[in-house]
């Protein structure tokens, strides 16, 4: 103890007392075991007896399976692919239990069956709070029965072809089917077909065939994102039931696709080239997409039109592609101006055929002047000797209109192919994906025979030539091969990689030939940086996905 003088007596320093603190027990209410205390004085085995938190939660659920693609129903209509024992299955088991929400899942496992007994089970661990606070965690098995259920993929496929209720015929009243080609690109891109139960590919078009009239109308909706189009919808009755008053019906979709193509020449009515500001009235067609591209040639003005403006004025090609005459560049003079990707210019160029016959050369403005150099190759329109015909055409004719001795449309790069083809070197490392279709032979439209076989021969050797030219154009148009998916060939890009380089001179090629070379070095190609891998062909496995991606307004650069 401190005195007055702050000295400490005999005892020494204060200290304080610190009482031993001991656990405390308590005796269950119930079996009277030795317990810490805790909000329900019940020992655990005696809460499990009075509380079971599991209570509301299932432990048998049924889940439905396709056994020929493996994948497992989404209530209400996805089906989702899961390996056995994957997470992906064990989050999808998971979510198939109704009252876990109530609880907190600790851990889930699988529990190994045998593979050939249809079921499926579950470990989980769950806490839950009891009696005033106290928290309780207790394991369970959940078991799933696995139900065969064949997927409507499946379903359409194992299907009998002619149960369809819905038909889409698309038509396009012209002479090649190169738009049918890059549709059929747009369609496996986006994933237009999921829903088709056949596709027929028959004179003048395609015809797709659904089994409800939702899907038909689906892809209608898809085509007028992508081309210019008119439909009209009709029905026929099936059957009808009197008790129940429901009728069945099979619906047919009718849809017409402009009748307008890439590179052909059109003459506007006079209406409709005056509400354009006098446009033309002679104009190139461009560009096809949801809508059409127009251009004056000799003034690079410009215009487009939606299909509604189209049908309300129609107007036909005055001179399509097929039409398209050979000319040589003598020479080429740019006026300075532009629009996007063209440049105005005045050429000097004469007929291919004319060469060695006489001195005709013709003198036009032109569009091409960012492409054209004097000794390359152009295509175009000889409206000195064409005859063309139309009543707009005609029309414009008796106004007093005058027409240029030429319209050209394109560069052609034919020589170039030939001699690279004549060297053995191939060009096209890639390849294109098509539809299963069904193609209507021309024998049996015309009824069989011989003279049947020559125009089937003849139709597919159109065709051929169509396909050829579809290529050509996704090599020289860098916009319309972005639209599509386009992939690599690996037979083709090994076959390229074993020619050696002194290969390319064949026998029968002198020195002056190897001069060639450089010419062809701007010979369009696709670059091996824009190609996609083939994923199927690598036997990759993976559910087919793109079926619900939005489909945006894409271009498409029809032939």
């Amino acid at each position: 103890m401190m005195d007055t003088y702050g000295n400490y007596g005999a005892g020494g320093p204060m200290q304080t007392f610190q009482p031993q603190t001991t656990q405390g027990f308590v005796l269950c209410c119930l079996c009277g075991t030795n317990i810490l205390p805790n909000p329900s004085n019940m020992c655990v085995n005696c809460i499990r007896s009075q509380v079971d938190i599991t209570e509301g939660i299932q432990k048998q659920v049924t889940v439905l399976w396709c056994k020929e693609c493996g994948r497992y129903l989404q209530p209400p209509k996805h089906w989702t692919r899961a390996e056995p024992e994957s997470k992906e299955l064990l989050t999808f088991c998971i979510k198939k239990i109704k009252g876990l929400n109530k609880v907190k899942l600790v851990d889930a496992g699988f529990i190994w069956t045998e593979p050939h007994s249809r079921r499926l089970k579950v470990k989980l661990t769950i806490q839950a709070e009891v009696f005033n606070g106290a928290i309780l965690q207790q394991s369970f098995v959940v078991e799933y029965i696995v139900e065969s259920n064949m997927c409507p993929d499946c379903n359409r496929a194992n299907a009998n072809p002619n149960s369809w209720v819905s038909c889409v015929q698309v038509r396009q009243h012209v002479y090649h089917k190169r738009t049918f080609f890059f549709l059929e690109q747009l369609i496996l891109k986006h994933g237009a077909d999921a829903n088709t139960v056949k596709i027929k590919d028959i004179h003048e078009g395609v015809d797709f065939f659904y089994q409800s009239r939702a899907h038909a109308l689906k892809f209608i909706d898809f085509l007028q994102s992508v081309v210019p189009i008119r439909f009209r919808a009709d029905k026929q009755l099936i059957s009808h039931d009197t008790h129940s008053n429901t009728y069945n019906y099979k619906y047919t979709f009718s849809v017409e696709i402009v009748p307008v193509c890439k590179d052909d020449l059109c003459c506007l009515p006079a209406k409709l080239a005056s509400s354009l500001g006098q446009l033309g009235p002679m104009v190139l067609c461009t560009k096809v997409t949801n809508q059409l591209t127009l251009m004056d040639p000799v003034t690079l003005r410009t215009t487009t039109m939606d299909a509604n403006v189209y049908w309300r004025h129609p107007f036909t090609a005055a001179s399509s592609s097929k039409a398209l005459v050979e000319y040589v560049v003598l020479d080429v003079e740019l006026l300075g101006q532009t629009h996007h990707k063209y440049a105005l210019a005045e050429v000097q160029v004469a007929r291919s055929s004319d060469f060695g016959r006489n001195d005709t050369v013709f003198f036009a403005k032109t569009h091409l002047g960012h492409l054209l150099h004097p000794g390359d190759i152009a295509l175009g329109y000889d409206l000195a000797t064409a005859q063309l015909v139309g009543i707009d055409f005609e029309a414009f004719i008796a106004k007093g209109g005058s027409l240029p001795d030429v319209i050209l449309v394109r560069k052609s790069f034919e020589e170039k192919r030939k001699r690279r083809k004549a060297k053995g070197v191939e060009t096209r490392p890639w390849k294109l994906k098509h539809l299963q279709m069904e193609v209507e032979e021309a024998e049996s439209v015309a009824g069989g025979g011989a003279r049947a076989r020559g125009k089937a021969a003849d139709a597919r050797q159109t065709e051929e030539q169509d396909r050829e030219r579809f290529l050509q154009e996704l090599e020289e148009d860098p916009e319309m091969r972005q639209r599509i998916n386009i992939y690599k060939d690996p037979a083709a890009l090994a076959a390229l990689q074993q020619q050696p380089a002194a290969a390319s001179r064949p026998a029968g090629l002198d020195e002056d030939d190897m001069g060639d070379d450089e010419d062809d070095e701007d010979l369009p190609a696709i670059p091996l940086e824009e190609l996609l891998d083939d994923l199927e062909g690598l036997n990759i496995g993976g559910a087919a996905g793109g079926g619900d991606d939005d489909m945006e307004d894409e271009e498409m650069d029809d032939a």
